[in-house]
């Protein structure tokens, strides 16, 4: 039976309208090379991401999985943070399909989050893209920044005991598989997960893909071009291990609590659904949004629409009951950024 999609909200369907005759949702191999110099150009254009002198940023190079090579992260710190400011700590994993992006591709909404905490640390990893390096490299790269991360976290100015996983697309997917990694490994312990949209399942297959094929951002076509990148022939077989598609978990239980969001009129919507539904019936803590007539992304593509500064102020309420509000009273956090 055909299924329609479900319509655009108005105002980001306008927003997406300009688009609509450069952005092809269905990304296929072959244009994966144009798409990710595209990607560099929106990155490194126009950006300040030290939020007008609001974050002190560095580049550092920290050890990657055994044998690997290292990992680049992008160090955020507010202005003035020293060693004893023990502010949360939000480890950010980019978005891109698995094949695209670097640790600068969408840290702006991280900073913004920090800053509406009062103050927060923000490292944002760099991981190996597929189909150069397939699954487990990106994963293991992001395992190994946040193991640095939560090792150093205090010289950083960060408090390792309030650290927030936090993705988009493929990096929600990527923290969600983290996720399962640290439980599974004995730690170190996160205190949340914040997955925004996250691409969790690499079969492909739900109703929201066939619905969504040809429309919006990122559909079916792009979806299977990334999944088969990271896992090849792998893709949709028996043996997927939940690190790669982490709605191949059979157990979800133990996990840090999640904020999960996703769009009604996009290709994740039914497995972002699932994933938290499967969290609640192994006994955990999740928090879901379906934002209708939200498309992939639309909160990065459409900012100041009304679905869009809901999306963040649920994203912001969730952090603030996560961290007890007790970042606008952390010591060392006074100055520009408290009490925003």
């Amino acid at each position: 039976m055909t299924m329609d999609p479900p319509p655009f909200d108005p105002e980001l369907a306008a927003a997406l309208e300009p688009f609509k005759d450069t952005m092809e949702p269905g990304l296929t191999p072959d244009g994966i090379k144009a798409a990710r110099e595209e990607s560099a150009m929106d990155v490194f254009g126009s950006l300040d991401l030290t939020l007008d002198g609001a974050f002190e940023v560095e580049d550092r190079e920290v050890p990657g999985p055994p044998g690997a090579p290292d990992v680049s992260l992008y160090l955020c710190r507010p202005a003035g943070t020293g060693p004893e400011a023990r502010l949360p700590v939000i480890y950010y994993v980019h978005g891109g399909g698995m094949i695209l992006g670097t640790n600068r591709a969408g840290v702006d909404a991280a900073l913004s989050l920090a800053l509406d905490l009062g103050g927060a640390v923000v490292v944002s990893v760099e991981y190996r893209l597929a189909p150069e390096h397939p699954h487990p490299a990106p994963v293991e790269d992001v395992h190994a920044g946040l193991l640095w991360t939560a090792e150093h976290a205090k010289e950083l100015g960060g408090d390792p005991e309030r650290i927030v996983l936090a993705g988009a697309s493929a990096g929600g997917g990527l923290a969600a598989a983290v996720a399962l990694m640290l439980r599974d490994r004995q730690g170190p312990p996160v205190l949340g997960q914040l997955l925004r949209y996250p691409m969790l399942d690499d079969r492909n297959d739900t109703p929201a893909a066939h619905q969504m094929a040809g429309i919006g951002v990122w559909d079916r076509t792009a979806n299977e071009t990334g999944w088969n990148a990271l896992l090849g022939e792998r893709r949709g077989g028996p043996d997927v291990s939940p690190y790669a598609a982490p709605a191949r978990a059979t157990d979800l239980a133990g996990l840090p609590p999640a904020f999960l969001d996703v769009g009604s009129a996009e290709t994740f919507r039914d497995e972002v659904v699932e994933y938290a539904s499967r969290i609640w019936r192994s006994g955990g803590v999740a928090e879901l949004h379906v934002w209708p007539g939200g498309f992939h992304g639309f909160d990065a593509l459409a900012p100041q629409a009304a679905l869009s500064r809901a999306a963040r102020a649920a994203q912001l309420g969730w952090l603030k009951r996560l961290l007890g509000d007790r970042t606008e009273q952390t010591p060392g956090s006074e100055g520009p950024l408290s009490g925003r």
